[in-house]
């Protein structure tokens, strides 16, 4: 007979691995909108994450885009941050130890204008021993040189997932597909064939919004990448083609992302064949919802019979 004090909370397993890296559950940050984790501290515990996702490193300190670079969509928003960020250099003697005191695996997002520079990231990352893995990112739709155009031709993306792959010898490559192409399964099996152990995705989608005073774009970089709940339905979508057509056969886990802020998004992406929870624009509404949707995702496999979050990835029924 069960204990009038028996809490159902306790016997539900929302741990996954990630390409072999042990998760405590599927939630982490999308890159780019947490910073180095120092500045959310303030704002919520990451330690209620299974992993952290920095935002992306480059060799050379980076500047960014011209003001303004942010701007609010109904449903979401528009960035054209363009890579801004403190450099290789600085990052590994300002941020890791930040980093160390977290107690998460963390995943680097690298990037770079040529091959040799996502290279000369992922190298150093070796020797970093909080660093689990780098999130090769090849979509960004912000910067003129590199970024997407190493993510919209699939003979490119094998390309240079080979190259980086080399160079993660003790670390998971786990690649970030753009949603900006024709045929998301295409650069995402030739991002398989290079040898990435994880998926990401969606990156943003190249949008514009206009000022009709000035009937001028708003942002200064004129274009931006929309994120937010407006593009969660395709996400999902995109996320289901993947797990389905590349993923699940080549046993490569997905990152999911795109809208993600509370439980219900969550459960809509691990049906569709995710394993891993990106969550992004939805922290800078409120920093606090990791905890709301970790706490709604043991609420729903209690009240559907599950014990283990990993008995929903990828059931989604379509007959």
């Amino acid at each position: 007979m069960e204990s009038a004090t028996h809490d159902p909370h306790t016997d539900v397993d929302l741990s996954v691995s990630l390409a072999g890296v042990a998760l405590s559950n599927p939630l982490m940050t999308a890159s780019g909108t947490c910073g180095y984790a120092d500045e959310y501290a303030d704002f919520v515990d990451l330690r209620e994450l299974g992993a952290f996702v920095t935002k992306s490193i480059t060799v050379s300190p980076r500047a960014g885009n011209e003001y303004p670079r942010v701007v609010e969509t109904r449903a979401g928003m528009l960035n054209a941050i363009g890579l801004a960020n403190v450099g290789l250099e600085a990052f590994l003697s300002e941020k890791v130890p930040k980093l160390e005191k977290l107690g998460l695996p963390v995943f680097v997002n690298i990037a770079g204008s040529t091959v040799e520079e996502y290279l000369a990231v992922a190298e150093a990352m070796e020797r970093v021993d909080i660093v689990r893995g780098c999130e090769l990112n090849i979509s960004c739709p912000n910067v003129k040189a590199g970024g997407i155009q190493f993510g919209v031709d699939p003979d490119a993306v094998e390309s240079v997932t080979a190259r980086v792959k080399n160079a993660c010898r003790t670390k998971k490559l786990i690649v970030k597909l753009s949603p900006n192409v024709s045929d998301i399964t295409a650069t995402a099996a030739a991002a398989v064939a290079g040898g990435a152990d994880a998926l990401s995705l969606i990156n943003t989608f190249t949008a514009m919004a206009v000022d009709i005073e000035t009937a001028r774009p708003i942002l200064a970089n004129r274009t931006g990448g929309l994120s937010g709940p407006a593009i969660r339905p395709i996400a999902v979508y995109m996320v289901h083609r993947v797990y389905t057509q590349v993923a699940r056969q080549a046993g490569v886990p997905i990152i999911g992302m795109g809208g993600i802020q509370y439980a219900r998004d969550a459960v809509e992406f691990l049906l569709a064949g995710a394993t891993g929870l990106a969550v992004g624009t939805a922290l800078f509404v409120d920093p606090g919802c990791i905890v709301e949707i970790k706490r709604g995702l043991t609420n729903y496999l209690i009240q559907h019979g599950y014990t283990s979050i990993r008995e929903i990835i990828g059931t989604l029924r379509m007959e």
